[in-house]
């Protein structure tokens, strides 16, 4: 296992909201290591795979392409060595049933991107302040 305690997991398709929260975490003084996914696949294969990583807390989007935010929501409580990470459903999309079906499927957190910049830098900065420094982690399995 790839050793990636503290670090964060940022599962978002779209190169400018990647970009966005690249510059709102720097920002922030957030340092801990970044990983991107692009898609859902990827992100489980990043999280499952031959040499997984164990975030400290993973930032996922729910409009991916090839595998759905929900899915790779479903696949990480669905595996022992997963099911206790912290995952913060960060996106777009105002759907209360999106809301739901994230809590449902043990979501920890459901954020929607706020629109301008300094809302969403500020949201980041609050993200990576609880998340990263302080909520208090169960152990890596």
């Amino acid at each position: 296992m790839t050793d990636g305690s503290r670090s964060i997991l940022l599962v978002e398709d779209d190169p400018d909201h990647e970009l966005l929260t690249l510059r709102a975490l720097k920002k922030a003084n957030v340092a801990n290591a970044l990983h991107v996914a692009r898609d859902g696949e990827e992100a489980i294969a990043m999280l499952m795979g031959p040499k997984p990583i164990r975030p400290q807390v993973v930032l996922l989007d729910l409009k991916l392409p090839k595998v759905d935010g929900l899915e790779v929501l479903r696949r990480i409580r669905g595996s022992a060595a997963t099911r206790m990470t912290p995952v913060v459903v960060l996106t777009s999309s105002d759907e209360e049933s999106d809301v739901v079906r994230s809590y449902q499927t043990g979501v920890n957190s459901y954020i929607r991107k706020p629109v301008n910049f300094s809302d969403f830098a500020e949201t980041t900065r609050q993200l990576g302040l609880y998340w990263l420094v302080l909520n208090e982690c169960p152990p890596q399995v």
